[in-house]
């Protein structure tokens, strides 16, 4: 005999789920509505992560789009004073940044999260050989290190 109570979801989960789901297939003009329509959810850390997986979702696809800074903008005002979600969404710029060979600082590299400097160092996206170089040398952790000596050491084998 198995207890319902154990079997069944609990609605949080559920929620989530079905925000991730809707957020999926938001079309570009309801995006921002949809993202402060999750954010509102009672469970506010389930909320944040729907709406962290979507962000991450939305900014890998629109990296080197054009459109990228607009939907970046606007997002980062419907996050408002979120932190968390300002300063992930502030990271993908970053990231966007170093993809298109932007002027960008080391500073910027090295007071980026834990998350950032791991995406940067392993990213196929990012080829700057400069910010692999300051990764590589001033990362915060060994495995953001070796991944950017790994990437430069790839780099410098590839024929050009």
């Amino acid at each position: 005999m198995t207890d319902q109570r154990f079997d069944e979801e609990p609605p949080e989960h559920l929620r989530y789920r079905r925000h991730l789901h809707d957020l999926e297939g938001v079309a570009e003009a309801d995006e921002p509505t949809l993202v402060a329509t999750v954010l509102r959810d009672p469970d506010g850390s389930m909320a944040q992560a729907a709406v962290t997986r979507h962000l991450e979702r939305r900014a890998a696809q629109l990296l080197t789009d054009p459109r990228f800074t607009t939907w970046a903008q606007t997002m980062t005002t419907v996050v408002g004073d979120r932190p968390f979600l300002a300063r992930r969404l502030h990271e993908w710029s970053l990231l966007r940044t170093i993809a298109l060979d932007e002027p960008w600082t080391a500073e910027e590299l090295t007071i980026g999260s834990d998350w950032f400097q791991r995406t940067a160092s392993a990213a196929q996206f990012v080829t700057s050989a400069e910010a692999l170089g300051v990764l590589a040398e001033r990362g915060r952790t060994r495995r953001v290190r070796s991944a950017a000596s790994s990437r430069l050491r790839q780099a410098k084998q590839q024929p050009t």
